[in-house]
């Protein structure tokens, strides 16, 4: 008998242990799902098991298929809670906090995955003050696959927008959610899969990529495992010698160190442009500083712009900061017994893989301490500490690059969860391949609307801003191409595209203003998405006529009518005749129009606006200040 009892508890426990009803990491506590629309609720549980949702005073049946595969569907709910909901099989999840609002799965590359926390100088009051706790961001770490699309994500969290909880949400992202919510006082929700440095290809399935063999062939390719590890056998680079900085007594970051051999050299700017030719390597910066009685002692905030690639600081022999990777902007934190009132010892070590190295002009270097403040620009020593050899003949093979590796990993375990359409800011990864990247766009739009099977869902995306060097002089441009293959995209119906060209930097990919880019999405969201009879979007080219020895321009989207933003005369249009050599045009606002010449073209064919990759003073806008966007009539 005693043996019998055993044997039914062994089965009782192998039954209930694989009994246990899953859910996917997309549903869970304080989620958000989209109002006024039918839910999907899925999961995994024993084959053929019965499970059953409770919710809203109603009881929803299902049973796991032969693959323990379940779903079920909610009615359509109004916008509100929190609910509360129980999933029951063999065990029992409840779930707690449930809104219901609006649902924005918002995607790209590294300007939608900034966070509010690399700007919190910029934004310190928006964070202070953020007490939204009806805005609620799902943060999707990055994971890669290439075997195909997955189902599921790792453990993740539905965050809401309140206090220090706010700094890891993706600043666009939080901009657009916050305007969307105070504007309709629904409880907005943020899917973010974003990943720094990708291009579209990998954020597509293989369905969407059809159309493109060489991308096929590519993915089709990375499936063989052995080929994929014979990349990561390979050497990234040649070995470096042993930087003397570390290796020599003292050490080069020692206080002690009498400097000798040691250099002029000044900062910010980039050795190879200071006498320093083709360096690749580790190159120490050191500087003796002088510091008021009132900073001794004192925490201190160090602000060293940024830096090409990868540095430590220095002060009084102490590291106080370090960054692996040159975009992120250099801001240190220095605790309270480090600074001395007097001499202070500031030593950088820089290290550089390619390309020119150090100090990125036009940022900010200084450090403070409550109500001082000193300059860390100006005249430093340095010394080389070590040399890397040029690096040849190496091959690669970054997985986040890679056609339908996102897709597969991020992007495919949340086509079941029911959204109001999508975010997009990418583009600077493509931005070599811009033709390619005109059919890329409305691919990547095509399949996700297609993988969500919701209709043709809003697709709201941005337009890279100016970046790179000025050119005062018309010319070729990558960057231009790229913004004309997104503006082309607005052909693909229910999209929109908020133009950013006046908010970039020359000098960082990644430019401070987040807020109105988060802002003028918001925009195309309330015309596209919520049906707003607004002006959404700056001025759009629409066609061009010539007379005589004009080229006269029409536009939509120009609102309460074309100005300039500064009040000045009309800037980068150039013109053109038959032999497209362009030079810059005179252009004024005539109504909503703009009428574009030069007295060197007698006979004009072509017109350009703001075709460059960093265009110079791009002025055009319309009454509600919002830019309009490139354009060239000579494809």
């Amino acid at each position: 008998m005693k043996r019998f009892i055993i044997i039914q508890l062994f089965l009782f426990s192998l039954f209930s242990g694989s009994a246990q009803v899953k859910l996917p990491g997309l549903i869970r506590d304080s989620m958000i799902l989209q109002r006024d629309e039918k839910i999907k609720l899925w999961g995994w549980a024993s084959v053929n098991e019965r499970v059953q949702i409770r919710f809203n005073g109603k009881v929803y049946r299902t049973k796991a298929d032969a693959g323990g595969n379940w779903m079920v569907h909610l009615p359509p709910t109004k916008a509100g809670g929190p609910y509360s909901m129980d999933i029951i099989a063999g065990n029992k999840i409840t779930l707690h906090e449930i809104l219901f609002g609006d649902v924005w799965f918002c995607s790209g590359q590294s300007n939608m995955v900034h966070q509010m926390n690399i700007h919190d100088v910029t934004y310190a009051r928006d964070i202070a003050e953020a007490n939204y706790p009806q805005i609620r961001q799902f943060w999707i770490p990055t994971r890669t696959n290439f075997q195909g699309p997955q189902t599921d994500l790792p453990t993740g969290y539905w965050k809401p927008a309140v206090g220090e909880e706010v700094r890891p949400f993706s600043a666009v992202a939080y901009f657009f959610a916050k305007r969307i919510h105070e504007k309709y006082k629904v409880p907005v929700g943020i899917i973010n899969a974003s990943v720094g440095g990708t291009p579209i290809e990998a954020w597509i399935s293989e369905d969407g990529l059809k159309d493109f063999p060489l991308l096929t062939a590519t993915s089709e390719r990375n499936k063989d495992t052995a080929y994929v590890n014979s990349f990561n056998r390979k050497p990234v680079s040649t070995p470096v010698k042993p930087d003397a900085g570390l290796t020599n007594t003292p050490k080069w970051y020692d206080p002690s160190l009498l400097p000798k051999g040691w250099r002029n050299i000044h900062i910010p700017g980039y050795w190879e442009d200071q006498g320093i030719r083709d360096l690749n390597g580790v190159v120490w910066y050191r500087r003796e500083m002088d510091l008021p009685a009132s900073m001794a002692g004192k925490q201190a905030k160090v602000f060293l712009g940024r830096i090409v690639d990868a540095d430590e600081l220095y002060i009084n022999g102490k590291k106080v900061g370090s960054t692996g990777y040159q975009y992120p902007q250099r801001r240190y934190h220095v605790p309270a017994d480090i600074l001395k009132a007097g001499r202070n010892v500031f030593v950088v070590r820089v290290t550089n893989t390619t390309g020119k190295g150090g100090f990125v002009p036009d940022k900010p270097y200084y450090i403070f301490s409550g109500t001082d403040t000193v300059d860390l620009k100006g005249d430093w020593q340095y010394k080389v500490g070590a040399v890397s050899p040029p690096v040849t003949g190496v091959d690669m093979l970054s997985s986040q690059n890679q056609p339908t590796t996102l897709y597969n990993a991020m992007v495919a375990p949340e086509i079941n969860y029911t959204v109001k359409g999508f975010c997009w800011y990418q583009g600077e990864s493509n931005a070599g391949r811009p033709e390619e990247y005109r059919k890329l766009l409305p691919a990547l739009i095509s399949d996700w609307r297609g993988k969500w099977d919701q209709g043709l869902l809003p697709f709201l995306y941005v337009q890279l801003p100016g970046f790179m060097d000025y050119n005062y002089l018309p010319a070729e441009s990558n960057w231009a191409m790229l913004r004309e293959s997104q503006l082309k995209s607005l052909s693909v119906p229910n999209t929109a595209m908020a133009v950013a060209i006046d908010l970039g930097e020359w000098n960082d990919i990644h430019p401070e203003d987040k807020k109105d880019v988060g802002e003028r999405l918001a925009l195309t969201a309330m015309k596209v998405a919520y049906k707003e009879n607004i002006t959404y979007s700056g001025p759009l080219y629409e066609s061009s006529v010539i007379e005589g020895n004009k080229i006269i321009i029409s536009f939509t989207n120009t609102g309460g009518g074309l100005i300039t933003i500064d009040e000045d005369t009309l800037s980068a249009f150039a013109i053109a005749g038959a032999d497209k050599k362009f030079v810059w045009a005179n252009a004024r606002i005539e109504g909503d129009k703009v009428i574009v010449w030069s007295d060197g073209i007698t006979a004009p064919r072509y017109v350009r606006y703001a075709w460059a990759d960093n265009p110079v003073n791009p002025n055009l806008f319309n009454k509600e200040r919002l830019p309009a966007s490139p354009f060239r009539t000579d494809e």
